[in-house]
């Protein structure tokens, strides 16, 4: 049975997630975090194992990978990869632990970027671009989860990226039925996004706000799952518009209950100032949910204006409310469009036939070394 070794944070949904899915395909899976585990995912699955070392755990994940920390943490690393023997050693994110891949000398070395990594990072200092260059250039596949982050990588390498896209699994997010926290005939507009500030929550409240005055009849809801370090700020801001109880935060919810909420929405949201990709808002449109997104270069590769969501300019929410009102009013035409949208992901996304891809690339690279 082949192996892989991931270098990622073991505590991540998308590293969750990819794991299962290797491990689903047949391979023994090694995990090599920067971070603690915080709960035993994989408990049933005994081809999973983690390999980090406790003494070097405490160092935060996606820190500027120029710290002498992770240079600390490479002895570790090449114990676990002694011991665990891999076949092919796969870093997710090109600083942190893409510059402990790449110093450990191991190959096959898969690289995958995630956003900042590439869009932010390199932006820093000649320092910074040189340390992404390096790590790509020791990589023996490149892989983006989009192809518009895949352009941005072509910056930095001359190597191919592959685009794999990060993909939903269609037999979980799907439309449902589901208890909700809200009434029946409550229209819930909603989001699904960590709470900081590049993700943009602030505009969808003030969006809400709008609605709120101008559509004080109808039992509108705002619902915000998800924490970060936004969250007191944010609640601080419903208060001022006077929201009350129209709007839900739910606080941290485990990722088994992320489809449950997608279900209670009627119209999903996301007006990030930044995105590499947008897999929440795929989940949402898997749900068979019309969507309503910024304009950036992640989400405009991943929804059809007009058809599986509307689009709408950054940091506006006037025009952002105008969108979602258009969905609230003619009930038919969100209805087909979210439709049209798990169409979409069930096309494209399909997390069974994007794993198919990266397995294709495990065994060329394995063949490529042989």
């Amino acid at each position: 049975m082949k192996k892989v070794l991931l270098l990622a944070d073991v505590n991540s949904t998308h590293t969750r997630k990819w794991a299962l899915a290797i491990a689903n395909e047949g391979f023994n899976v090694g995990l090599y975090s920067l971070s603690k585990l915080n709960t035993n995912w994989f408990k049933d699955y005994a081809s999973i194992e983690c390999l980090s070392d406790s003494s070097i755990t405490d160092i935060a994940y996606r820190k500027d990978p120029g710290k002498l920390s992770y240079i600390k943490a490479l002895p570790a690393l090449k114990r676990a990869i002694k011991t665990f023997k891999p076949d092919v050693l796969h870093a997710h994110y090109a600083t942190s632990y893409g510059m402990l891949g790449a110093l450990s000398g191991f190959h096959p070395f898969v690289l995958s970027v995630w956003g900042s990594d590439i869009y932010e990072f390199p932006k820093k200092s000649f320092l910074h671009k040189y340390l992404v260059k390096r790590n790509l250039k020791k990589a023996d596949r490149i892989l983006s989860t989009s192809h518009s982050m895949a352009v941005e990588t072509a910056k930095y390498s001359k190597a191919n990226v592959d685009v794999t896209p990060f993909g939903i699994d269609i037999n979980i997010f799907k439309p449902q039925e589901v208890k909700s926290v809200f009434d029946e005939n409550d229209i819930v507009i909603g989001t699904v996004k960590a709470l900081e500030p590049v993700y943009g929550i602030k505009y969808l409240i003030e969006a809400f706000d709008i609605l709120h005055k101008k559509h004080s009849g109808l039992p509108l809801k705002l619902l915000i799952v998800g924490t970060g370090s936004q969250e007191a700020e944010l609640k601080q801001l419903c208060k001022i518009y006077g929201l009350g109880e129209d709007v839900k935060f739910t606080g941290w919810v485990n990722y088994d209950q992320v489809p449950i909420y997608h279900n209670m929405i009627d119209v999903y949201v996301a007006l990030s100032e930044s995105e590499s990709f947008g897999v929440s808002v795929l989940e949402a449109s898997a749900c068979a949910k019309p969507v309503v997104v910024s304009n950036v270069s992640g989400f405009a590769e991943i929804v059809e204006n007009g058809v599986t969501g509307i689009i709408v300019p950054v940091k506006n929410a006037r025009v952002a409310a105008s969108a979602i009102e258009k969905l609230i009013n003619d009930r038919q035409y969100a209805k087909a469009m979210g439709e049209k949208g798990r169409e979409r992901v069930e096309r494209f996304y399909n997390w069974s036939s994007n794993i198919n891809d990266i397995v294709k690339i495990y065994n060329s690279v394995l063949n490529h070394q042989e």
